[in-house]
């Protein structure tokens, strides 16, 4: 009778096991949907570097020391290399000597995709609690370098695994000069992201375009909520909605919320409306701030002990799998 027993359940777990499909893997081929590497260690490191120098203010020795060291290793990882030196005029008419740093990979391939940062620092904390810090350049770990170094660690993984089209990674210069917040003047002019403006009137390549761009800015901080950003959405909900796809995909939709929040002036509007090109923002909303950036924002405190490493494994994750499910 046992013996029955036990061929007749054994029937059941073999029928059982024949009528349950397996569950498709993320990674499958009738998917097709590849999950990148991403080492947020390696984003760190690079930030870690950058704040190392110093503030990353134009026309100081910190900021030229952070651009050869930025220069070197973005030269390791891409195909080819080039620097854009430009001049401009500061809001309080100051010359600032510029660099953009720019990174190709597959410069052959027509059909590309633009990422970006800006790696400069603030010359003021003048969001800084204390008055007296308000001219005091700050590090910019978050503000700034985050970005740079999650960039950093895509280039490191594209020069290892090849993406199947042309990618360039832009690291623009002096975006965070404007006038500061407390000025007794005031300033006519666009004196923001200065370094995107150039270049998009002065790109590395003759009539260059590219499908989308992603700029990446303060993606380091802890907890971080990241927006349908109003600029972003106005000029490129498509990409939006493909990026925060990959998101939720990807288990990030802690991250990646589904709120639209107002629109800013950041390095992609310029982008956007010089290049035609549609370019989103990545960037940290806090609602509990009076201005909606990270609490750290333009203070002494943005610093690299309130960088955070999952916050940079989202967005890096998010970041390079878009571009590698790019056909």
């Amino acid at each position: 009778m046992k013996k029955i027993l036990y061929t007749i359940i054994l029937l059941l777990i073999v029928a059982s096991a024949c009528k349950q499909k397996p569950k498709p893997d993320i990674q499958t081929e009738q998917d097709n949907f590849y999950i990148a590497d991403f080492n947020a260690d390696s984003a760190y490191a690079y930030i870690a570097q950058q704040t190392a120098f110093g503030p990353r203010v134009p026309n100081t020795p910190a900021h030229k020391a952070c651009a050869d060291y930025l220069i070197g290793k973005m030269q390791s990882f891409s195909d080819t290399l080039m620097v854009q030196d430009f001049t401009v005029k500061a809001y309080d008419g100051t010359l600032l000597y510029g660099k953009n740093i720019i990174a190709c990979f597959h410069p052959e391939q027509k059909s590309r995709i633009l990422l970006g940062a800006h790696w400069d620092s603030r010359p003021y904390a003048d969001h800084d609690p204390n008055p007296a810090n308000h001219r005091t350049p700050i590090d910019g770990a978050n503000d700034g370098a985050s970005g740079v170094g999650v960039l950093m660690e895509i280039a490191r993984q594209l020069s290892i695994k090849h993406p199947n089209i042309g990618i360039d990674i832009i690291f623009f210069d002096v975006e965070d000069y404007g006038a500061p917040q407390n000025s007794e003047e005031s300033y006519q002019g666009e004196f923001w992201c200065l370094g995107s403006q150039h270049w998009a009137k002065n790109q590395h390549v003759r009539n260059y375009n590219a499908r989308f761009g992603i700029l990446l800015d303060m993606v380091g901080g802890e907890n971080a909520v990241f927006t349908r950003e109003g600029t972003s959405n106005f000029y490129a909900p498509d990409i939006l909605n493909k990026v925060w796809n990959i998101a939720t995909r990807l288990g990030y939709s802690a991250f990646f919320k589904n709120t639209e929040t107002p629109p800013i002036t950041d390095d992609h509007l310029y982008i956007n409306r010089l290049t035609n090109i549609p370019m989103i923002d990545i960037i940290e909303y806090d609602a509990s701030s009076s201005t909606g950036f990270n609490r750290h924002w333009h203070t002494l405190n943005d610093n690299l002990t309130n960088i955070d490493k999952n916050t940079l494994l989202a967005v890096g994750k998010v970041t390079l799998t878009t571009v590698y499910n790019e056909k």
